[in-house]
């Protein structure tokens, strides 16, 4: 049971999208859109997760 609550990956991937950028990585618009709305769909999600943690605390 203790595997299921394990949040080391999930954490590891939000610090690996939000860090600075690998310079050997290959670069191209395509790419740098997709990871800017990841980044924008991530901040989002934590937002509304956020919001509804404080709505179900305060009923």
């Amino acid at each position: 049971m203790k595997k299921y609550f394990q949040l080391g990956d999930v954490l590891y991937y939000f610090v690996r999208v939000f860090k600075k950028k690998d310079p050997n990585a290959p670069d191209s618009f395509n790419l740098r859109m997709m990871h800017g709305i990841n980044k924008i769909s991530i901040v989002m999600f934590l937002i509304c997760v956020i919001i509804m943690i404080v709505r179900a605390l305060t009923r």
